[in-house]
């Protein structure tokens, strides 16, 4: 909990303090009232007080009920002022963090658990923080206060009273010693939830399709019941607290009435009325002691899971990015558009064999190089590694003569424009995607946003749209059909003008004829920038410079259409399953 606090500002420490000025003027003043009471208590069975003096000991308990509200109105302002700063800063900070993590990063901790880490518990840090400096701060300062107050008071009143503060920590100690590791499970579960609901509502289609509502059902409700479960154990055990303090509180109030009751009849005349004065404010402040005890109670609740939650998101806000940033800008002079693998390896982290070995190959500017091979064989793995999704475990990954870990990132970025094996589109319009990557430039004309898009060869489809090209783009473009949203995720890059781009699977929507014609468009338009492209379409790669074949990890075969014909086996029975014997020489 407390490197969360760090997050706190110097003026929101300030409000810290200036509250804690108001509870303390407000802890004062509720103490206060049991005096004026008893001043009252005295005036009224003494004989022949003047009505005068009674209101007057009135007004003085009016002023101090004012004040305290009053104050703990302030008090309230700033506690919301200061949970509700923390809560937005803490977002931003694990927003700003994600948006650093690599793959590794992002895979280990699960998007289902970053959400719920940036929601469910940023709030109950909120909760606590709001909760915590009306009530955490005051119950102790006013347990404290009013112990000694009621220390001289007779030791068999403060006898009793330290019993039952005794028996209230025991019980609030042992209820949190069986409920404190349930709260974390309870995040866990949570995460479970959101995850279970996140895939439902992505793969609603597929579910539909394949008539599996009722299996995706059993597993909803198998991670519901276990939550559910989960929170009935804490809660009954939680539920205990509340009647437990109530019972103390009426027997204290009880015993004190018996204690007072027995001196009062033990006493002379003359020191009944201080002993009867004595027992009413004895009364009331035991009653504060054990309201402050009840306080601490409320918060102790939500304590270990505010804990739990900040220990969480303090593992995120700590983790550092297996990503390290170089400082290089610019390449090696007099090369642009370069890219070069030299005996690179990789594994995911983990595990045991790698993904790929020994890969070395040059993609030089202008050319294109096609990787190709049965699924799995590492061909997404592989271009992953020139943005640096992923460093590679073994070898060099070059750009323009420099290796991608020596660079700056966004000096490596700007260089490359890449297009996902799954079309990305943001909620906007038509021309803020395809405008989305500035590559350190001014933003986009209309005029290259349209070009672009005619050479991804999707002119026709957006100026069909209502408003053309500021027609509304839904969150992952789910208005889109599955070739209109790789299209405009081409157009995204095309318009940014990299030296290198990076074709992931990107034209496997696309008919054959929207293929041909794209790529046509695109060997005319960009001849100048490196292609790197993986396939599993032949005809998409016959006419690249460069064709890698990979098995397995491993590159069995590289050279043109032609030559893989002849020479390797794993390239020629993939073409041999798409074309017959006449296309394939033709």
């Amino acid at each position: 909990m407390r490197k969360i606090f760090k997050y706190l500002r110097p003026r929101e420490w300030y409000q810290i303090i200036l509250s804690l000025l108001f509870i303390v003027a407000q802890v004062w003043l509720d103490l206060k009232l049991p005096d004026y009471m008893s001043q009252i208590t005295k005036l009224v069975q003494t004989p022949g007080s003047p009505m005068s003096a009674i209101w007057e000991q009135g007004g003085y308990m009016m002023l101090c009920a004012l004040g305290s509200v009053l104050s703990a109105v302030v008090v309230g302002f700033f506690a919301s002022r200061i949970a509700a700063s923390l809560s937005k800063r803490l977002r931003s900070e694990m927003f700003s963090k994600v948006e650093s993590f690599s793959m590794e990063e992002i895979n280990q901790f699960s998007t289902a658990s970053l959400i719920t880490r940036s929601t469910n518990d940023i709030t109950q840090i909120q909760m606590l923080v709001t909760m915590g400096l009306q009530i955490l701060i005051k119950a102790p300062i006013m347990a404290i206060w009013a112990l000694t107050k009621i220390s001289g008071k007779g030791y068999q009143w403060t006898l009793a009273t330290g019993v039952a503060v005794i028996v209230l920590s025991l019980t609030i100690g042992l209820i949190m010693y069986f409920v404190m590791p349930n709260f974390r499970k309870m995040q866990t579960l949570t995460d479970n939830i959101n995850d279970e609901t996140r895939a439902n509502i992505t793969g609603l289609r597929v579910i539909r399709a394949y008539n599996a509502e009722k299996f995706q059902e059993q597993k909803f409700d198998k991670a519901n019941s276990e939550l559910t479960y989960t929170q009935l154990y804490t809660s009954h055990r939680l539920s205990i607290m509340m009647p437990a303090m109530t019972m103390v509180m009426n027997v204290l109030s009880l015993s004190i009435y018996w204690i007072g009751a027995q001196l009062i009849n033990g006493a002379g005349a003359m020191e009944r009325l201080t002993i009867f004065s004595n027992m009413v404010v004895f009364s009331s402040y035991a009653m504060q002691v054990i309201m402050s005890f009840m306080m601490m109670a409320m918060m102790f609740i939500m304590i270990p899971r505010a804990s739990v939650s900040a220990k969480r998101i303090n593992e995120v806000l700590s983790k550092e990015s297996s990503i390290v940033e170089g400082t290089v800008i610019g390449g090696k002079p007099g090369v642009k558009g370069e890219v070069e693998f030299r005996n690179v390896c990789f594994k995911y982290p983990g595990a045991a064999d790698c993904v790929l070995e020994n890969i070395s190959f040059v993609a030089k500017q202008g050319e294109t190089v096609a990787f190709i091979g049965s699924t799995g064989s590492g061909k997404s793995t592989l271009i992953n590694l020139v943005p640096r999704f992923f460093d590679a475990t073994e070898g060099e990954v070059l750009v323009n003569g420099v290796n991608v870990k020596d660079y700056a990132l966004e000096e490596l970025y700007n260089k490359i424009g890449y297009i996902p094996q799954k079309a990305v589109l943001f909620r906007g319009t038509v021309s803020s995607n395809v405008d989305y990557g500035d590559n350190g430039k001014a933003d986009a004309t209309l005029e290259d946003i349209k070009k672009a898009i005619s050479i991804a060869q999707g002119t026709e489809f957006v100026e069909s749209m209502d408003k053309q090209y500021n027609a509304e783009v839904s969150q992952s473009g789910t208005n889109l059909s599955g070739g209109q949203k790789q299209r405009l995720a081409i157009a995204r890059a095309i318009c940014r003008k990299p030296e290198i781009y990076i074709f992931d699977d990107s034209f496997s929507a696309l008919d054959y004829k929207t293929d041909r014609l794209l790529r046509s468009a695109l060997k005319e338009e960009v001849a100048g920038a490196t292609s790197m492209i993986v396939a599993q379409r032949i005809g998409t790669i016959m006419d690249a410079d460069q064709i890698i074949v990979l098995d397995e990890g491993k590159m069995v075969g590289k050279g043109k259409h032609e030559e893989l014909l002849k020479t390797c086996r794993v390239y020629r029975e993939i073409a041999m399953s798409q074309f017959n014997e006449e296309e394939l020489v033709s």
